[in-house]
């Protein structure tokens, strides 16, 4: 710790200040990756993701869910489809989304989800509501819709 002189005269206990406007280990890669986990699309594929894995209850998801949604959700998320298979014990993570905006307030996103050597696919759809939020009108997992 360093005693230097802070405004008006008061002692401030602390290392010396940065005034460059570099960062420790900040590279452009790592920066842009936590610029994408940001989007709401990320957002919702990591809760989803917790969700239909058994990480987490379905009604972890209920305020962020419009009623079709959430039903859809209550009948995938008992049979955990994407918990980790016996041989692979890898957690699952999303390893890549995207989205497509059919028209403002609507986004219509994919997730690839990995575990281990094992890949599956997660669409849903996320509707900006009049109170400012967005929340999850659809989910489909695999291709199979229920």
């Amino acid at each position: 710790m360093y005693r230097t002189r802070g405004p008006a005269g008061t002692r401030q206990y602390g290392p010396p200040r940065r005034t460059d406007a570099r960062r420790p280990g900040a590279d452009p890669a790592a920066r842009r990756h936590e610029r994408e986990r940001r989007h709401p699309r990320y957002w919702f594929a990591e809760r989803l993701l917790l969700t239909l894995s058994g990480q987490r209850p379905v009604h972890w998801m209920l305020g962020h869910t419009l009623p079709p949604a959430y039903d859809q959700l209550a009948e995938l998320a008992p049979g955990a489809p994407l918990r980790p298979a016996p041989p692979h014990r890898a957690t699952p993570f999303v390893r890549h989304c995207d989205e497509f905006q059919p028209r403002p307030g609507v986004i219509e996103a994919f997730a690839r989800i990995a575990s281990g050597d094992r890949l599956q696919a997660l669409a849903f759809r996320l509707e900006h509501c009049p109170d400012q939020k967005w929340r999850c009108a659809a989910v489909e997992l695999g291709g199979a819709r229920t």
